[in-house]
């Protein structure tokens, strides 16, 4: 990994769009218009007046540095399940194969319904491992959840709209999602030696990011000729990013963009992300957009199978051989 002079980024590659008129029904055509331009030109977005209290994401913030300061045995309690959920230690991760692994530590969640309970219906979900020294953890982290759920749900109405489609579009089979969370630790990493990445340059796995970035930055995204520009953190601000699902289930209209974590800032970095993903047999089907006549770029998919497959790539416990 060469050490790149990064551009920063400008407004006009990735756009701060206030999706307030959005929330609130006063102008949400306009919007879905910024929106679908955006997912269209370069598949990141910051979005502004998103709703979520600064007092819901400090407390999530707060929760997962005590977590992850903590200590690995204690840690390890919560160890990562089978159904991807709870601690995954430093080396978990890569994402391409040939990659060294992450530079990263990660605390997984996922959706609970009022009493606490989660479907048991895929592979991808099961019970939440909460930690027991952490008795808090669980109320705060599904707060912060589900609040950053109710955005996503808001930008799906806005990408429907977007395509001249019904708002409810993608949102038909949304009562017990498949998305998941995740509270992200990067440990300081003073240089690139190693060419090693806090996340290596990967696209995400499924229909839509949420991710609330902390001060210190490191994000960095692809540009359409090749350049890498920093997308630093802007106070007020989520940044939104277009994952593979999306791309595919709109035949490639919208961007599912390269980027990529490194941390160089000599400081500890923090990111909460939430992968919005709706129930795991919902057809990724870019007929169900451009009608029957479509001609497909990809075969039709559930949104279960696609996430096994990648997640059986991506992450070293959930392979036999460790590879």
């Amino acid at each position: 990994m060469s050490d790149p002079v990064l551009k920063e980024v400008e407004r006009e590659l990735i756009p701060v769009i206030d999706i307030g008129p959005l929330r609130d029904g006063s102008d949400p055509v306009r919007v879905a218009k910024e929106l679908h331009r955006a997912s269209r030109e370069v598949g990141f977005i910051y979005v502004s007046n998103h709703g979520i209290a600064e007092e819901t994401i400090d407390a999530a913030r707060s929760a997962a540095m005590r977590f992850f300061r903590h200590t690995p045995e204690e840690k390890g309690t919560v160890a990562v399940s089978g159904a991807h959920r709870g601690f995954l230690s430093v080396g978990g991760a890569k994402m391409q194969d040939d990659d060294k692994v992450d530079l990263k530590e990660s605390f997984i969640w996922g959706y609970e319904d009022k009493a606490g309970e989660t479907p048991d219906d895929h592979s991808l979900r099961g019970a939440n491992r909460w930690p027991e020294f952490m008795p808090d953890m669980q109320a705060v982290s599904m707060e912060y959840f589900n609040r950053v759920h109710e955005v996503a749900h808001h930008l799906m109405r806005g990408f429907a709209l977007g395509l001249d489609l019904p708002e409810d579009t993608f949102l038909k089979t949304n009562d017990a999602p498949l998305s998941r969370a995740s509270f992200v630790y990067y440990p300081p990493q003073e240089s690139s030696a190693g060419e090693q990445f806090g996340v290596g340059p990967h696209t995400d796995f499924g229909v839509l990011t949420v991710l609330c970035q902390d001060a210190v930055g490191g994000l960095q995204v692809e540009t359409l000729d090749g350049e890498w520009v920093a997308a630093p953190p802007i106070p007020g601000t989520l940044v939104v990013n277009v994952g593979d699902l999306l791309s595919r289930w709109t035949n490639g209209e919208y961007r599912s963009t390269p980027h990529r974590v490194i941390n160089k800032s000599g400081k500890e970095r923090l990111s909460l992300v939430m992968a919005y993903d709706p129930e795991p047999q919902t057809m990724i089907d870019a007929r169900d957009i451009f009608g029957p006549d479509c001609e497909m770029k990809e075969e039709p998919i559930s949104c279960g199978d696609y996430l096994v497959w990648r997640f059986g790539k991506a992450f070293s416990y959930r392979s036999k051989d460790g590879k």
